[in-house]
């Protein structure tokens, strides 16, 4: 274990089920608290080097596992395990997730922050519109899929939205829609911003080889800042 940054592997109740998740402390052994969403691979090495990332910023980093355990090798295989997983289901256990979270004596947070990647970034924007004022700051990066609501209303994070100007899933021009229609309907601070990049460029394990680190470098550098001036 990093003694610098300590981990565990945790299990919460989330509607009355069993939930699992990654767990990483600050250096200090306290601090705001933040959910890391998955992408569409599971729970895998790099989701988990998020929440060590985070942690070593000062946050108190939750990875729920939305798959129970299963990751995919190749992207036929996580878009057939994706669509076993319910908008529902996922809203659920991302419910209880932040219901675990803020209840950790580490967390000095009285609100969390969500941070997610392709379809965690999706139920970032489902988790803020679920939680209104628990959730402080929402950081999707190229979000999509089934977690992604029709209804932005209930959102009261302020959002920093991350996405590809050659994202050829989530086309840039369709984002920025999402962008208005979320300041229009929630009254929220919403910034989106854009790179030269693809889908998933943030990822530097992709196995589609989409990884831009200039951009994965700045989008990173700016998602921190926010989370830190947002979460309290």
């Amino acid at each position: 274990m990093n003694e610098q940054r300590p981990f565990q592997n945790v299990t919460f109740p989330s509607s009355g089920r069993e939930a699992h998740g990654y767990l990483a402390l600050p250096p200090s052994g306290s601090g705001p608290g933040v959910i890391v969403i998955q992408e569409w691979w599971g729970l895998v090495d790099h989701i988990r080097d998020v929440a060590d990332r985070l942690a070593a910023e000062g946050f108190v980093a939750l990875a729920p596992d939305l798959y129970g355990g299963r990751v995919a090798h190749d992207g036929a295989e996580a878009a057939r395990i994706m669509q076993t997983l319910p908008e529902e289901e996922g809203a659920r256990l991302l419910a209880g997730a932040v219901d675990y979270l803020l209840s950790l004596p580490e967390v000095t947070s009285a609100t969390v922050g969500a941070i997610g990647f392709c379809m965690g970034g999706g139920f970032v924007l489902q988790l803020a519109a679920q939680q209104g004022e628990r959730i402080s700051a929402a950081v999707p990066f190229y979000g999509v899929g089934q977690g992604v609501p029709n209804d932005f209303s209930g959102i009261r994070a302020a959002v920093q939205g991350h996405y590809g100007e050659h994202d050829r899933g989530y086309p840039a021009a369709q984002a920025r829609k999402q962008e208005e229609q979320i300041r229009r309907e929630s009254g929220a601070e919403v910034e989106f911003f854009f790179y030269d990049a693809g889908h998933a460029f943030a990822n530097d394990s992709n196995p589609q080889g989409n990884y831009r680190p200039e951009a994965a470098k700045l989008a990173w550098e700016r998602a921190v800042l926010f989370l830190k001036d947002k979460v309290r």
